[in-house]
């Protein structure tokens, strides 16, 4: 609120005008200083969903009865808050940090396709081996660590499909749909083997108060399959959106290849 309202103008005047090279993936030229109504929607979205999942009775549920709410908790912050906030945040509120030597080095280094899905699914997937799973349901500052990591990580991991900033661009559509594609295996193979066990792969569930009459077993196969089938579809619906626009865009020579350097961009990484 305040980025978008009383410090706007000095946002603006601080990360100076946007590149007048256009990177490959973007929808339109950046318009300085402009929160667009969809952006607004996109980003408060992120923030009610966000305030869904953490405070509501939902968080309850997953911390101490059901691994199939805490599944439902983990895949709604990393595959619809983090797009959301991406999609609701104009470049002209973040390039101010590229004035910063450090986020400049941090951004060329992470937020590019290998580091980007390696970093998230790496922590994402060491997060469900059952005893760092167990510790984070057993302590507090411990969970909230997970899903801080969840939330910043994923973050990270849809800059290359959703990123606001030209200097640090998303990929060409075709990149796009690759990189989502890639991104739907980890959680198909996470879910896959969550669901097809038949032992307790996370014990507090299996020792938990029965709710709502749904057995442990029972729980552990809705869990993972809802880690493996909406977890790997959500990333196809937006695969498949990317395609078709950019079946619509396509044209010969339309795209620079990803990573060209344009003369005027402004961000020099040393």
């Amino acid at each position: 609120m305040l980025a978008a309202g009383r410090y706007r103008t000095a946002l603006v005047r601080l990360g100076g005008p946007p590149p007048r090279w256009q990177p490959p993936g973007a929808l339109g030229p950046e318009q300085r200083g402009r929160l667009t109504a969809w952006q607004a929607v996109a980003f408060f979205a992120g923030i009610l969903l966000a305030a869904l999942v953490l405070l509501s009775p939902l968080h309850a549920m997953g911390e101490r009865y059901l691994l199939s709410a805490h599944m439902v908790q983990h895949l709604v912050l990393t595959q619809a808050v983090a797009p959301l906030l991406l999609l609701g945040t104009p470049g002209w509120m973040l390039r101010p940090l590229l004035r910063l030597s450090a986020v400049r080095r941090a951004g060329a280094s992470l937020l590019t396709p290998a580091p980007a899905f390696l970093l998230f699914n790496l922590v994402f997937a060491v997060w469900h081996v059952p005893p760092f799973y167990e510790l984070a349901l057993r302590s507090l500052p411990v969970h909230a660590i997970e899903h801080a990591a969840f939330l910043g990580l994923a973050l990270i991991t849809w800059w290359p499909v959703f990123g606001p900033l030209p200097e640090l661009p998303r990929l060409p559509y075709g990149g796009q749909v690759l990189y989502l594609f890639f991104e739907s295996l980890p959680p198909t193979v996470i879910g896959a083997l969550i669901a097809l066990s038949e032992k307790a792969v996370y014990p507090t569930y299996w020792a938990a108060p029965r709710i709502f009459g749904i057995e442990p077993l029972a729980d552990q196969q809705l869990g993972g399959l809802i880690m493996w089938i909406p977890g790997a579809l959500a990333y196809f619906f937006v695969l498949s959106v990317i395609f078709f626009i950019w079946m619509e865009r396509r044209s010969p020579g339309q795209e620079p290849p990803y990573g060209t350097i344009d003369p005027d961009r402004t961000l020099r990484v040393r």
